[in-house]
């Protein structure tokens, strides 16, 4: 399970320190000390989520971090319950929803690799470099793998795949998209777009009706949309 998975990134132990006060946590949240050590995990790595620097760029004490975290493991251990729950669930999630035929369910696993708010690439890509030195954290992303390439699988099952045809295009789906991630394609989203049809024959064997094809690129405009004013914003 992820949660027993998890706890063994870190050796444990209260470090809380007796010099922690209400009045340090005052100017900073639980949300604020995460949202660094994420931003810290994919820019500069594991080794740089440190208390006592992540202290000095949210400018307040050491020990307000201590109000919100056991210990640095504590820590650790929530950074992969974030990203569990953030780069993991919305993949089920959507490979889960109904659709009336097997490419459009296709598209609704696509949406997650349009939206980094429904999967973040360069999150995912961290915590796999921080796996490499840590044996515990690469049986966390082994069982987000499995939970992932099951549900796409179970998706190809529903539309008549037999077992070992759906498991196979449900990895090559899945593990097309991390290696494009890891490979760090610079592709511009309308150019991803164009490819739609091409990559749906590839991994469902059917050719896709234009009605499908409209729906996601309504999908893709919307993004496109909401990008933009976030840019401007």
């Amino acid at each position: 399970m992820p949660g027993k998975n998890t706890q063994a990134a870190g050796s444990g132990g209260n470090d809380r320190p007796i010099e922690a006060t209400a009045e340090s946590s005052t100017r900073t949240s639980k949300q604020d000390w995460l949202d660094l050590a994420i931003r810290t995990l994919i820019e500069d790595g594991i080794d740089q989520v440190k208390i006592q620097v992540m202290a000095k760029k949210l400018e307040v004490s050491r020990s307000s971090f201590y109000w919100f975290f056991e210990s640095l493991q504590d820590l650790h251990h929530q950074l992969l319950r974030n990203w569990l729950h953030n780069n993991t669930d919305p993949v089920v999630e959507h490979a889960q929803r109904p659709a009336p035929n097997i490419n459009r369910a296709i598209l609704n696993v696509f949406e997650c690799w349009i939206d980094n708010r429904l999967f973040d690439p360069q999150l995912d890509i961290a915590v796999r470099i921080w796996a490499r030195r840590d044996p515990s954290i690469r049986a966390v992303i082994d069982e987000a793998d499995r939970r992932r390439v099951e549900a796409i699988t179970a998706m190809y099952r529903r539309y008549g795949y037999d077992e070992e045809n759906a498991f196979i295009r449900a990895r090559v789906l899945y593990f097309m998209q991390i290696g494009h991630y890891t490979l760090d394609v610079d592709e511009a989203l309308d150019v991803r777009a164009s490819h739609v049809p091409a990559y749906l024959l590839a991994f469902s064997g059917q050719e896709a009706a234009p009605e499908d094809v409209a729906v996601f690129d309504d999908f893709i405009a919307r993004f496109a949309k909401y990008r933009d004013n976030m840019a401007e914003g």
